[in-house]
């Protein structure tokens, strides 16, 4: 009877635990001409268990602590020969996180990257390896797991990504000599590389810290207290202005308001009037562009 009571105990233990994450790819194939369709809706099945079914960390996740996320491909047709079973693409990343004490969820990464070119066959093995590059498509997916980790490991504690930085590291030194685009730190700074080298970087760190100080002592605290909760908000867009003055316009620093300048606009359309303009003021500076987006704050 002690036996039974073990073994089910075990099985009610491993039945409440998940992967890390809970990730929806969309493969948009309306572009490319083929006359068998499935092919995609097997890409997308196979990317899909490759994210959610892997064991990315040496942690316990809770079905609902799983981390919500989006992969929306765009297939280039100018890319792409299914024939041959190799694509090309742009994708858009994004991922969240809940707020305690709500069911909103504020976004963390927002991330459009535009070198995805890849091979995939039908019933195609999905294998990678840490250690080594075997193929771009499963680089690419496992990259993209571990920064979409150290963003949600980053917004609980501070610089709590750290493992998970090392190892989107490990997968672009891997894929350094694979001629695939978008690894490499020429052409563009704007790319898989210059994400994971500003993650690593020490002068890009206090944004880092930043996504600590925005969640967990701001929007984290701010259905109790949001005039505390805007402060350390407020000290957290000081953060990011110091390191955009060591780096102006880094990808890090970019991406960090693609996800939050739409949010940052609510938090402060309301609470004080010098704070709200500062704010304004800070942020526009940082990234002119998301002017309009921004200007609720002050109005």
């Amino acid at each position: 009877m002690l036996r039974f009571l073990i073994l089910l105990f075990m099985m009610i233990s491993v039945a409440g635990k998940s992967q890390e994450l809970n990730c929806r790819v969309i493969i948009n194939s309306e572009r490319i001409q083929i006359t068998e369709r499935s092919i995609f809706d097997e890409m997308q099945q196979a990317f899909t268990d490759f994210l959610n079914n892997q064991k990315w960390t040496e942690n316990e996740f809770q079905d609902k602590e799983r981390i919500n996320c989006n992969l929306i491909i765009n297939l280039d047709p100018e890319q792409s020969d299914p024939a041959s079973g190799r694509y090309g693409a742009s994708v858009q990343i994004l991922s969240s996180r809940p707020v305690y004490g709500s069911d909103y969820e504020s976004v963390l990464l927002n991330f459009a990257d535009r070198d995805w070119v890849f091979e995939y066959l039908p019933s195609q093995p999905m294998q990678f390896n840490p250690n080594s590059f075997l193929n771009n498509i499963t680089s690419l997916l496992a990259y993209y797991a571990y920064v979409i980790l150290a963003f949600d490991y980053d917004s609980f504690s501070d610089l709590g990504g750290d493992p998970y930085v090392q190892k989107a590291w490990q997968v672009v030194n891997n894929a350094q000599q694979s001629g695939y685009s978008g690894w490499e730190q020429f052409n563009s700074i704007r790319n898989r590389y210059w994400l994971a080298e500003n993650l690593l970087n020490a002068q890009m760190q206090p944004i880092r810290k930043a996504y600590y100080e925005y969640h967990r002592t701001g929007l984290d605290l701010f259905q109790e207290k949001p005039d505390e909760a805007r402060t350390s908000i407020f000290e957290s867009i000081k953060k990011v202005q110091n390191a955009n003055a060591s780096r102006p316009r880094a990808i890090l620093t970019i991406s960090f308001l693609d996800a939050k300048a739409s949010e940052l606009a609510q938090i402060f359309s309301d609470g004080n009037p010098s704070q709200r303009r500062n704010a304004y003021n800070m942020l526009t500076n940082i990234d002119p562009t998301k002017n309009d987006v921004l200007k609720p704050m002050i109005e």
